[in-house]
């Protein structure tokens, strides 16, 4: 498989991408601390094993920048959410996604856990989403409506499907999306770079790691 970004270049790709998509990113916003949440969509072991059928190569490259909005976020006192993509091991909640896609991340295996650098604590929530869009079927809704959350950072994989498919939700419901470009990972640049001229165009507001926790009020 060939890697479209890594550790150590990351941050140049992530300057050619915005780069590419500056004309259309235009709607510039600043992360409202006391109003925002973090998102981590999906950063489970099942996804990022290179022996996983769904492996996503861009993961491994940004779990360190994960880890940096995790502490930020953490030290802020916001809430930090995450979501696990499972299926029930008789798929009873499979549907087409059964036949779409092979293999599974199934409910309760090892694999279907959050990568052991970035696990949530015991206070943080963690949602079960059967489908792409963290906001179908699930609670994540009501819980960012009793935090008064306005503001919400995607990150997570993959760019394209499920990180996408939440930031378009997210703002249907009249959240500001911020989507970090070098927190967010696909499996080939052409779908990663895809996604964020989509986003950056109608939906979010593309973004670094560095730049979004250099917003955020940390004691």
């Amino acid at each position: 498989m060939d890697y479209y970004i890594t550790q150590k270049n990351l941050a140049i790709k992530t300057g050619e991408w915005l780069a590419k998509i500056a004309s259309f990113n235009t709607h510039t916003m600043q992360l409202e601390s006391s109003r925002a949440a973090l998102l981590i969509i999906d950063m489970q072991k099942y996804f990022l094993d290179p022996k996983s059928p769904t492996f996503t190569c861009g993961g491994p490259a940004i779990l360190p920048n994960i880890k940096e909005l995790i502490k930020g976020f953490r030290k802020a006192g916001r809430p930090v959410i995450y979501t696990k993509h499972v299926h029930h091991p008789d798929f009873i909640d499979a549907g087409i996604m059964k036949w779409w896609w092979e293999g599974a991340c199934l409910e309760g295996s090892p694999e279907s856990e959050i990568d052991d650098d970035i696990a949530p604590l015991p206070n943080e929530k963690i949602i079960l989403k059967h489908r792409y869009s963290a906001f179908y079927n699930t609670d994540l809704e009501t819980i960012l409506r009793c935090l008064k959350i306005e503001d919400l950072v995607v990150a997570g994989i993959m760019t394209n499907i499920c990180c996408e498919s939440t930031a378009r939700d997210a703002y249907y419901r009249d959240y500001r999306v911020f989507f970090p470009a070098d927190a967010t990972g696909s499996i080939n640049e052409e779908m990663h770079l895809a996604t964020l001229l989509n986003l950056a165009f109608g939906f979010a507001y593309i973004t670094r790691t560095a730049d979004l926790i250099d917003s955020l009020k940390i004691p």
